[in-house]
């Protein structure tokens, strides 16, 4: 008897070839049989008029935290996702030494939005090493999950606080090179690592990987090559590539001989000719023996800012310092006139390169106010209400932000939501150098709502008429399975294991976005779910059912070299 079949649904296998009317058995949380299926089953799932896919792979997320207290990661399964990576830009929360937790808290807390109330009342840190972390959340998943191993992590076990702003000396490269060993030994699923601009740690200094030099970075790459089944993940500079970006990438992924895949591309028809120009970062390293792969958001960017949380906002030339004061002395900071002139020129000046465009205030829309004089203002430009305060919009947009004690949520105008840039979208997701994905989820919790990416590129698809959904699917599971050499996984193909959507193809969208308070501590978050994924099951068992969870969690942890196989930089 079979554990569980699927019936009379139109099955889209992940290869990009054409969909086909058939039953999916299941025992033992692997694909038992497809096509007629006359076997009995213990469970059976209607599929008439549905589609089944296989479950959608998120590679680009920072659940190491929330997973510890939301094993379904979500809202990420309600659209479709059964497997995660997480670990990303360098960022983890293990290996660590208690006399770093602090550190590592605060700088999660202010580099990638997560309520620090909540990271303080979730993560208990009663582990050392990243083996000790992966054992930690083994068998307690309710999707699958591998996790990275982050840089700024080990820079700071290895040399504490000199790792922001120094550069590591011969022997701490060594000692740091033998810890991701030792992690990756353990499980971790490879390499990452960031120098962007905007990731700054809580007390407003860069984040300790921004410190490395090369030849630190391209010894930690060589040191995941020498383990079975990693990958390397980078995020180079925030804007375009110099020279110095393109070589710094191409010998990390030929030291490595691992595909190394950068963030973030986000395609725009009024700037087309950038993004072609950075996909270009492929070719240059492809012909220096490295293969260099941009993740690319297959949707709209909605970026709600905030300067309670700072973040985008601190990159700002001069901004940081003050960005990471505490809320009482940021308000005094951003009431007085002196200080106000300082971070408008800074935002302003001919550094701030291609963030000038956030110092646009009058673009900026109030979607969310808390003061009661400020109630009226949502949904409003600053620019519109400069005009009528007689006020520079500057000037009139702190004045709001300190009324509502910087909780202000402001919105940027959308780029890149016409038909021009939905094509160049397209055509960049048909690219061989980049793979969808950059979902973020987990992260910049009161920011970014980049976590419906997969409902939302179904549902531009359809609505657009981009592509065929056999192509969209395959675009979102196989190519990230093989990317990272995830065994069995991103198909569904006898034999391979039942991590599967079923979802009904004339519907299926994401959720409006809301607010949650729903972290440790009360902390809220904003969240989405979705409409038209109908059930989700991770290696046989249904995790979703509709718009709930079953409550079950038959997630497996994604070990490397168990669970991955080694995918060469060398072309294929």
């Amino acid at each position: 008897m079979l554990d569980l079949v699927i019936r009379g649904g139109d099955v889209i296998d992940g290869t990009g070839g054409a969909r086909r009317r058939a039953d999916v058995g299941i025992r033992d949380g692997r694909v038992v049989a497809l096509g007629v299926v006359d076997e009995d089953a213990a469970t059976t799932i209607d599929a008439d008029g549905l589609v089944v896919t296989p479950g959608f792979i998120d590679i680009h997320t920072h659940y190491d935290a929330q997973v510890l207290w939301d094993p379904a990661t979500t809202p990420s399964p309600f659209h479709g996702v059964t497997s995660v990576v997480g670990g990303n830009c360098g960022f983890t929360i293990a290996p660590v030494e208690p006399s770093e937790t602090d550190y590592l808290t605060r700088m999660l807390a202010r580099v990638e939005g997560m309520p620090l109330e909540s990271l303080l009342a979730g993560v208990p840190f009663d582990w050392r090493s990243f083996g000790e972390y992966l054992d930690r959340i083994d068998g307690n998943l309710a999707v699958n999950a591998g996790f990275l191993v982050g840089h700024s992590a080990l820079r700071r076990v290895v040399m504490g606080d000199d790792a922001v702003g120094n550069a590591a000396t011969p022997e701490q490269v060594d000692a740091m090179t033998h810890l991701l060993g030792e992690s990756l030994e353990a499980g971790g699923l490879g390499f990452s690592s960031s120098q962007a601009t905007t990731h700054n740690d809580g007390d407003g200094n860069p984040v300790p990987s921004r410190s490395a030099t090369p030849d630190e970075l391209v010894a930690l790459a060589g040191e995941a090559g020498r383990h079975e089944g990693t990958t390397l993940e980078f995020i180079p500079s925030v804007g375009g590539f110099n020279e110095d970006h393109l070589a710094l990438m191409a010998s990390m992924s030929r030291a490595a001989d691992r595909p190394l895949n950068w963030n973030v591309l986000v395609p725009n028809a009024a700037r087309a000719a950038l993004a072609w120009k950075a996909l270009e970062a492929s070719d240059y390293a492809a012909a220096r023996g490295g293969r260099v792969v941009a993740l690319t958001v297959p949707d709209v960017m909605r970026t709600h800012l905030t300067f309670k949380a700072g973040f985008v906002f601190d990159a700002l030339p001069g901004w940081a310092k003050t960005m990471a004061l505490p809320p009482a002395d940021k308000m005094r900071a951003l009431a007085d006139p002196a200080e106000r002139r300082r971070l408008q020129e800074g935002a302003t000046s001919k550094e701030a390169g291609v963030l000038r465009g956030i110092a646009m205030w009058e673009n900026l829309t109030i979607v969310e106010a808390f003061a009661p004089e400020n109630q009226a203002l949502v949904g409003r430009r600053v620019g519109d209400l400069a005009t009528e305060r007689g006020q520079e919009p500057f000037d009139a947009l702190l004045d709001i932000v300190l009324a509502d004690e910087l909780r202000t949520v402001l919105l940027p105008p959308l780029a890149g939501n016409d038909d021009a840039s939905w094509q160049l979208r397209r055509d960049i997701w048909r690219d061989g150098r980049a793979v969808v994905g950059a979902s973020d989820a987990g992260a910049h919790l009161d920011m970014l709502s980049t976590f419906t990416y997969c409902t939302s590129m179904l549902r531009s698809c359809r609505e657009r008429g981009l592509m065929e959904l056999e192509e969209a699917v395959h675009l979102l599971t196989d190519r990230q399975a093989r990317l990272y050499g995830i065994r069995n996984r991103g198909r569904i193909a006898e034999g391979w294991f039942a991590d599967l959507v079923v979802l009904d193809a004339t519907r299926v969208a994401p959720s409006p976005v809301e607010w949650r308070n729903d972290l440790p501590a009360g902390a809220g978050r904003l969240y989405a779910g979705a409409e038209g994924i109908e059930h989700v099951l991770v290696n046989g068992v249904e995790i979703v059912r509709g718009t709930e969870l079953t409550g079950d969690r038959p997630g497996s942890l994604l070990r490397s070299g168990r669970d991955t196989e080694t995918v060469s930089a060398a072309p294929a």
